[in-house]
Order: C-alpha cells, then sequence, then structure tokens
C-alpha cells in the first residue's frame, strides 16, 4: 500500500520564518566597525546586562560554588561520556603516508583549528549540555583556545551550571554575552581574545543567521534550523514510550517536527490519543512548545511494511531517529540519513542529548541526507604533505609540462620544465601538449 497520513502536518519549518538577514548583517557590521564598545552597546540593549563581560577566574569559582554536588557528579558523569567517545572517535584518524610512485611520497596530517568558539544557549532553557557537547570535543582534538560564550539573565549573569560545566571541559575563556553580539565577538576577537577559527553550538534564529553569513570568513559546524525528530516503531512498540518520547521532543519549541512511522495502525491510534494527555501533563513553558509542535508540525505515517518505513525514514533524514522495532540489526544496517541513531527503547534520544557521549549538536531540516553532526573531526585540518627524490620527481614533472601545456597554463608547465632541466642534464624531453 501507499503511504498514509493518519496526521498531516499544517505547516512546515519554513513557514512564517521572518528574514531576519538584514538585522543580523547589520548588528555584525556596527560591531566590527565598533569593536569592544559596540558589542557592549549590543549587549546592554539585548541581554540587559553590564556585568563583565570575560569572566574572572574569581567570578567563575564563585559561580561553581552555587552547583549542588549531584548536579557536578551529573555534569561530570556526562563530561567523561562524551570526553571518551570524543577521544575514540579522534583516533579514528591517523597520519598516513604513501609512495606514489617510487620516489615521490604523499601524505595527510590532521591539525587541530587553533580558537574554537563554543555557543551556549541560555535564554528559555540552560543548555547545560551544550557547554559539555561542544567545550569537551574541542578540548579533545586539540584546539589551542576555547571561548565558551553564553547569554547572561539581567542583573544575574550566566547559568553557574553552564560556568561550571564550560570550565570542567576545558574552556579557556567564558564570555558573558549572547546572540549575535556573542558570536561577533568570538569571530572578530574582542576583548582580548584570539578570532575563532570555527563557531560551533546551537542557537536561535539569529544566532544561526550570523553563523550563515560569517561562514567562509570561518568554519562553522552547521547551518540549523529548528531541531526535529523521527521515530520508527513496530507492533512490539510499547505506545505510551513512543507517544512521551514525541512529546519529550515536541517540547524543544512550537516549529520542532516530531514524526512517528510505522507498519501498525493500532500502534498509531494508541499513540495519537495518548500524545495530548501527556503534554497537558507537561510544565506550561514546556506545554506551549509541545502543543503548537504536535498541533501544526507533527505527523504520523503508516507504512506497509518495515522497507518503505525505511525509505520514509531516509527521505526526512530526521537529526534525531529512534527504532522502537525488532531486529534492530537489520536497521542499523538499513537506515542512511540521520544525524543520531536510537536504536531500541532501552535508549532515548534525551540521553544523548545530555549524558550518553555521541554528540547533540546535530544536522536539521533534511541535512543528514549530507552531513554527521559535530565530533572532534569537525575541529580538525586535513591536510596533505609531499616530498621526492630527483628520480621520483621525474616522471610526475614530465606528465605535469604537458597536462599543463593542454590546459593553456605555460606558467604551471614551466616550473615541471626547469626542474628536469635542472635534475636532468642533457636528457631530451617531449614535452608539448601534444607529445
Amino acid at each position: 500500500m501507499a503511504q498514509e497520513y493518519l496526521k498531516k502536518a499544517a505547516l512546515t519549518s519554513q513557514s512564517g520564518a521572518s528574514d531576519v538577514h538584514e538585522t543580523v548583517q547589520t548588528i555584525l557590521d556596527d560591531i566590527e566597525a565598533g569593536g569592544d564598545q559596540a558589542a557592549l552597546d549590543y549587549a546592554a540593549r539585548f541581554d540587559q546586562y553590564e556585568g563583565n563581560i570575560v569572566l574572572t577566574r574569581d567570578e567563575i569559582e564563585a559561580a561553581k560554588a552555587k552547583v549542588p554536588e549531584k548536579l557536578r557528579r551529573d555534569i561530570a558523569f556526562a563530561h567523561d561520556n562524551v570526553r571518551r567517545f570524543a577521544t575514540a572517535q579522534k583516533e579514528t584518524l591517523r597520519d598516513i603516508e604513501v609512495e606514489v610512485v617510487p620516489g615521490l611520497i604523499a601524505g595527510q596530517k590532521s591539525i587541530p583549528v587553533r580558537g574554537a568558539g563554543c555557543y551556549v544557549p541560555g535564554g528559555r532553557y540552560s543548555h547545560i549540555a551544550s557547554a559539555i557537547m561542544t567545550v569537551t570535543t574541542a578540548k579533545v582534538a586539540g584546539c589551542s583556545h576555547i571561548v565558551a560564550c553564553s547569554p547572561p539573565r539581567p542583573g544575574i549573569g550566566v547559568n553557574p551550571a553552564i560556568i561550571y560545566a564550560a570550565d570542567l571541559c576545558g574552556a579557556d575563556t567564558i564570555l558573558a554575552m549572547g546572540g549575535v553580539q556573542g558570536v561577533a565577538a568570538m569571530t572578530f576577537g574582542l576583548f582580548g581574545l584570539p578570532p575563532a577559527n570555527i563557531l560551533v553550538g546551537p542557537g536561535n534564529q539569529f544566532v544561526a543567521e550570523a553563523k550563515r553569513i560569517l561562514f567562509g570568513r570561518v568554519g562553522i559546524d552547521m547551518i540549523a534550523g529548528p531541531t526535529d525528530s523521527l521515530i520508527l516503531a513496530d507492533a512490539s512498540a510499547d505506545p505510551e514510550v513512543v507517544a512521551t518520547d514525541l512529546v519529550g521532543q515536541a517540547e524543544h519549541g512550537y516549529n520542532s517536527p516530531v514524526w512517528l512511522v510505522t507498519d501498525d495502525r493500532t500502534l498509531a491510534e494508541q499513540v495519537m490519543e495518548l500524545v495530548p494527555r501527556l503534554i497537558e501533563d507537561l510544565p506550561e513553558v514546556n506545554r506551549q512548545n509541545a502543543e503548537a509542535a504536535w498541533r501544526d508540525y507533527a505527523e504520523v505515517i503508516l507504512c506497509a511494511d518495515r522497507e518503505e518505513m525505511a525509505a520514509t525514514s531516509d527521505s526526512y533524514a530526521p537529526e534525531h531517529l529512534t527504532v522502537q522495532a525488532g531486529d534492530l540489526d537489520w536497521w542499523l544496517g538499513r537506515l542512511s540519513c540521520y544525524g543520531s541513531l536510537f536504536l531500541g527503547e532501552e535508549t532515548t534520544v534525551a540521553f544523548g542529548d545530555k549524558a550518553s557521549g555521541t554528540n547533540h549538536v546535530l544536522p536539521t531540516s533534511g541535512a543528514a541526507r549530507y552531513t554527521g553532526g559535530l565530533s572532534v573531526h569537525k575541529y580538525m585540518k586535513i591536510v596533505t604533505w609531499q616530498r621526492a627524490t630527483r628520480e621520483g620527481c621525474k616522471p610526475v614533472a614530465e606528465a605535469t609540462a604537458r597536462i599543463s601545456r593542454l590546459e593553456g597554463m605555460e606558467g604551471h608547465a614551466r616550473t615541471a620544465d626547469i626542474r628536469l632541466r635542472k635534475y636532468f642534464p642533457g636528457q631530451n624531453f617531449d614535452l608539448s601538449a601534444n607529445g
């Protein structure tokens, strides 16, 4: 049978998106021209904060002292998991060299970028886990200077738990500044900081647009849209667990899509009945997001079989993909488009979001078709090198000269010619394009 939508989204993640480009461009231009003072002016306007921007060691220690011991242990647990996974990822990168032809050796070398700017949201939700995910991976990669930047609350400052996590995970500097001005401060190297070479971490539409504009001047992890999640479930799945997981992701934001793809109509109907009840039981601020996300963006899709389910999932390319179905190894082998995969009822997206070790900075809006999420690799430059003996140089120089002349690039050809004349005087070489 063809797919059947038991619930169809009324809106998409792009519906009603406002054009923030001009606003963000203006702020970036003002701060680049005006430097520290312009950034401070925007901070006073948007953050309503006039305290220290670059936190001192005394301020960091004072904030850390406010963090309860139980939360400290939880942050340490999450940090250890993320660090161990990131370390294992880094070990998959190795320097290599190979003798391409006799006498010509080429190699690959992995070099971390110097400056990493890690944006940690702190508005409606204080994203402690984002500090862990972004700073830890930069530290494991070997970045020489890591800035953690988080918006302060008026009259209060940055959430102490964010400060604690950023410091524990290895941030060299912590900035109490949010939004576009925070991104600009890291990029332009304000307040005496080294400029960031890469910007990472989630943020609102203004932060995302700032990263989009600055991409090329600096590296970025990705251009992110609203978070999204898809669950693949068969008749063996527990409808209450499935419904709870959908609601847990819908609370992210009013425009955060959640999707259920199943081959069992009974399961689908049970989940659709349960979700509104579970949403109603949430605290008010969470309930408002989840209600809107479920009403306007959620979908429930009925498929004929697991192959059609997998194909549907790959077409959506979700940021988070959960499988609550039999034969998990089949799904692991079959699925190909997702940011992070959660196999079985015993794990869930929230585990990855907070503490299990895999990174939660992931591709949204279908970007999982062509990229993965944040990892140690994002902070690493894979560069190449080569060296040659004179004999090894000879056949490469001959081929280079002829190919260059065929392309019309005479200057290139002559860099090969001169070496052949110098290293092999008296030898005749046919270096014409049609030789």
